[in-house]
């Protein structure tokens, strides 16, 4: 069995776009020849802004939209090989919102069973002693099993939500943002039962979130995405300590600290995000980069390979020769 689990070829995914009545429809690159691979029981993290691309990826994993073109695989085989069912048996997915993900008309069983109901597995029988496992993995009292989500506390509906996906035992987890919605005493009790659940269950987790202090807590490899792009992909480690491309240092700098006298920081992106649809020349990220010149307005930049990854950069590795891919 290969260590790669989850894998994507140049994958791109665009949309047409309406303009108005008279107007052209213009077409939008949400994701752009993204390469990745995801090896077996790892925590690979995507961090990026709000409209970089992050969930419409999220979905072409699960099998909900088709890439407009590449490749997507599970163990080696093509994910648009196999029908939808298929694929939900091996990748499941937890959402941000607990609430909104959950159907507020079916009992805590009915949720967490919905899955094995769906795929037509096992009797009643062995579905609800399914139920009851899970809930006391999730560490939820059985007492709860015919209630609600509107009973529930946001922490106590994750849990739901999590054994849920878990019920079948995937391969695989796509996490999309899954406590940004939650207290932040809450958030650290739902991410150390992920890292259990990792452990015990043996899973791996695709980790989609702007939080930069839950993806180093949490993550293996990090990815950052930037208009649809990949921009960097290091390991937390390496990320953490040196990122070498300008985005990735503007979202770290954009982390609040404790200390009240540092106040709010500065990431000198400007308050505007870029408009997908009229890209630039050069590098995409030129407009906002404060060390941009006229070769990154000019030229694309290269893949640059890093001692632990890799970034698209003119001036990377900063302070030292640099090794261009080929």
């Amino acid at each position: 069995m290969s260590d790669i689990v989850l894998e994507l070829r140049n994958v791109t995914r665009t949309f047409q776009v309406s303009q108005g009545l008279f107007r052209k429809k213009a077409t939008l690159t949400a994701v752009a020849g993204v390469s990745l691979q995801v090896k077996r029981g790892e925590v690979y993290a995507l961090v990026g802004e709000s409209g970089s691309g992050k969930s419409t990826l999220a979905k072409m994993l699960l099998g909900l939209l088709p890439p407009s073109s590449g490749e997507i695989l599970i163990d080696g085989a093509p994910i648009a090989a196999k029908n939808r069912v298929a694929v939900a048996r091996r990748i499941q997915p937890i959402f941000q919102d607990p609430y909104s993900s959950l159907n507020p008309r079916k009992s805590i069983a009915q949720l967490i069973a919905l899955p094995l109901v769906v795929h037509g597995i096992g009797s009643a029988a062995e579905r609800h002693r399914k139920v009851l496992e899970m809930l006391d993995v999730v560490g939820l009292p059985r007492r709860l099993l015919n209630a609600s989500p509107s009973q529930l506390s946001g922490g106590q509906r994750q849990r739901v939500a999590i054994a849920r996906a878990l019920v079948m035992r995937p391969e695989v987890v796509i996490c999309d943002e899954p406590t940004s919605a939650l207290d932040v005493s809450v958030q650290a009790q739902i991410l150390n039962l992920l890292l259990e659940l990792k452990r015990e269950l043996g899973l791996t987790y695709f980790f989609i979130s702007h939080n930069l202090a839950v993806v180093e807590h949490l993550a293996d490899r990090v990815a950052v995405m930037y208009l649809g792009r990949f921009v960097e992909e290091r390991t937390r480690a390496g990320l953490f300590a040196g990122p070498e491309h300008p985005y990735s240092r503007a979202l770290l700098e954009s982390v609040l600290t404790p200390d009240p006298d540092l106040g709010v920081p500065d990431t000198h992106l400007g308050a505007v995000f870029p408009n997908p649809l009229t890209p630039v020349a050069g590098c995409p990220f030129n407009p906002r980069c404060p060390g941009a010149v006229d070769l990154c307005r000019a030229e694309a930049p290269p893949l640059v390979r890093l001692p632990d990854g890799w970034a698209t950069c003119h001036f990377a590795p900063h302070g030292a020769a640099r090794t261009v891919a080929a």
